[in-house]
């Protein structure tokens, strides 16, 4: 269930890259409105991808999640 919710972010962060690019791409309308769509494109983007941070790290520390990383070697 964690992977799929995770996936889902991911999923939403990267639909929210691509309504930037598509507000900046366009070539009709008004400019201003244009960059403002963006710029809250760009801006949600961004909190997506902070509460997701958040939500991994909370996670992690409530022992939800697990670091698995690679095995250290010992010298």
């Amino acid at each position: 269930m964690k992977s799929i919710l995770v996936a889902l972010a991911f999923l939403a962060i990267l639909a929210s890259l691509g309504s930037a690019l598509f507000f900046m791409m366009r070539g009709k309308g008004d400019d201003r409105t244009r960059s403002k769509r963006m710029a809250w494109a760009l801006t949600a983007r961004i909190a997506l991808s902070v509460v997701l941070f958040l939500c991994v790290l909370i996670a992690w520390k409530l022992g939800y999640i697990q670091p698995t990383g690679l095995p250290v070697k010992a010298q």
